[in-house]
């Protein structure tokens, strides 16, 4: 990562297919990705993260889009308008659940700053959320306009932070620290390659569940787990993943791409 923490490839975790250049979802090309990290004494841990998917200068170019609720356990403003259309436009933001409405302002203000005649009409914008309250004061309102509009400002292609960063700062995953997570493939077709990439805000999952590369990882640090303590019913938590591609796809095409998250997730 920018920062230099280590990534899991870098440790010798074997993965299947051929990464993008940062293996990253802004391998795809136009695409950009920012942070606000709230970190404040030993309660506040939350943010905001940003995704312009043509990149801050394009907002109004619309992509083709479909969308796809595993179980509804996570909520995500602006599918109507995905559902209608089979598509969106302007940025996308994830937070934490509380200031879910908070960053869907965000980019309503975001966009009346810097993009002013698309302001001028209706904005249905994209805002989602996973839930940070067991490391973050989330009714204390931390997530405010100016932050989710700070993160929108910074967003840029190119390597980019994993973990405790804007929306994923306060989330668990698997009883671990969770948080932010991005990866992308490149994939041949009839000739042409073509960038995939994903970015998931993970918040999910029982430390038994986990295995990495087959070795049951959970289970061998069952011992060493601080959220034992804290009770959540089976299939508690809620994950978001954003899907970004280059290559054409239909709208009921990118909703059948969001459908194979699922499948993603239980391997």
């Amino acid at each position: 990562t920018p920062s230099g923490k280590p990534r899991a490839r870098s440790l010798g975790i074997p993965f299947e297919g051929i990464p993008g250049r940062w293996n990253a979802i802004t391998d795809v090309p136009g695409l950009e990705v920012g942070y606000a990290t709230i970190i404040q004494g030993s309660d506040v841990r939350t943010g905001v993260t940003a995704i312009h998917p043509r990149g801050a200068g394009d907002a109004g170019d619309p992509c083709v889009a479909g969308f796809h609720s595993q179980n509804g356990n996570g909520e995500m403003t602006g599918v109507s308008w995905i559902r209608e259309s089979g598509s969106m436009a302007g940025p996308i933001a994830i937070t934490n659940t509380h200031a879910v409405g908070v960053a869907h302002a965000s980019i309503v203000r975001w966009t009346a700053i810097h993009h002013p005649d698309l302001a001028e009409a209706w904005l249905l914008p994209v805002a989602a959320e996973t839930w940070d309250g067991y490391l973050n004061d989330i009714n204390g309102g931390h997530v405010t306009e100016e932050v989710g509009v700070r993160a929108l400002e910074v967003a840029a292609s190119g390597p980019i932070e994993e973990g405790s960063v804007g929306g994923g700062t306060g989330m668990n995953c698997y009883e671990f620290k969770g948080g932010t997570g991005t990866a992308s493939r490149v994939v041949a077709h009839d000739g042409t390659s073509y960038s995939v990439g994903v970015l998931v805000q993970a918040n999910f999952g029982a430390r038994a569940e986990l295995r990495v590369a087959g070795m049951p990882v959970g289970e061998v640090l069952a011992d060493d787990n601080p959220m034992a303590e804290h009770f959540s019913p089976s299939g508690a938590g809620s994950v978001i993943a954003i899907v970004a591609t280059d290559a054409p796809l239909l709208p009921n095409q990118c909703e059948a791409l969001a459908r194979r998250v699922t499948l993603g997730l239980a391997r």
